[in-house]
């Protein structure tokens, strides 16, 4: 996989691609990475890739000829199969669209800032904008980042297990199940005892469980779109009955 980001500042780049599972991607040869200067596109002695908008407005517009002249070369040096623009009116991201992209040769990230680009760049060159939530930044870097580390993460390869993947939170439908590690008894709460017992298959049906419920505590729009099973259903009968139990008690 490649990447490379567009942006007026690169060097925001460097420490997020040299610490933690990103660094190990890169150094297994999984990912390549490389943060491009729109600067260096534009014309000028003093680099400027914004102006005033058209029909007045506060703020300022990312210029077309810089930017435009970025992503082509950028495409040129290849394989790269889609040119993501990260912006407040994409795409929401999530694990799904995160999965797709893991399948693309590579990426091209656009990070706009001021009041955003230039509409004419986002028709010829844009293949797909992107939102990391219902919120504004004042620049797509760190959203670039977002999906980078979650893109990352689902090439093979680059976790411990390759079944770990698999097993995070939406990668299923539902969250993830609950964690647990030494010590045994953390101020007066014991790890449960089905985890220490080596009976993989009580394991595998407690983390089933505690997905579920935690689904349904924190996030029941999820369920919404999951297929419950019968023994699905079972388990939330089974947890009503017991909240009922504490009401009456």
């Amino acid at each position: 996989m490649n990447f490379a980001v567009l942006t007026i500042f690169p060097r925001m780049f460097a420490p997020f691609w040299e610490h933690g599972i990103v660094r190990r991607a890169i150094e297994r040869g999984r990912i390549t990475a490389q943060a491009i200067d729109i600067r260096e596109f534009a014309a000028g002695r003093h680099r400027v890739t914004d102006d005033r908008p058209y029909g007045g407005g506060c703020g300022m517009v990312m210029k077309p000829e810089p930017l435009a002249a970025a992503i082509r070369a950028t495409r040129g040096q290849g394989p790269y199969s889609h040119t993501v623009l990260l912006s407040p009116q994409g795409r929401v991201f999530d694990q799904e669209t995160a999965a797709t992209l893991a399948g693309a040769q590579g990426l091209i990230f656009v990070c706009g800032r001021y009041e955003g680009i230039d509409e004419r760049v986002c028709r010829r060159e844009i293949d797909l904008e992107i939102s990391i939530g219902d919120f504004v930044l004042t620049g797509g870097e760190l959203a670039a980042m977002v999906v980078m580390d979650a893109v990352t993460r689902l090439i093979p390869g680059t976790l411990g297990g390759e079944e770990s993947a698999a097993r995070d939170s939406f990668a299923q439908g539902l969250l993830e199940h609950a964690h647990y590690t030494r010590p045994p008894v953390f101020e007066g709460e014991a790890v449960p005892e089905v985890l220490r017992g080596g009976d993989h298959q009580a394991i595998a049906q407690w983390r089933h469980e505690s997905a579920l419920i935690r689904t349904l505590l924190k996030r029941r729009d999820l369920l919404d779109g999951y297929p419950l099973a019968r023994e699905d259903l079972e388990i939330i009968r089974k947890w009503v009955r017991e909240i009922e139990s504490v009401i009456e008690a």
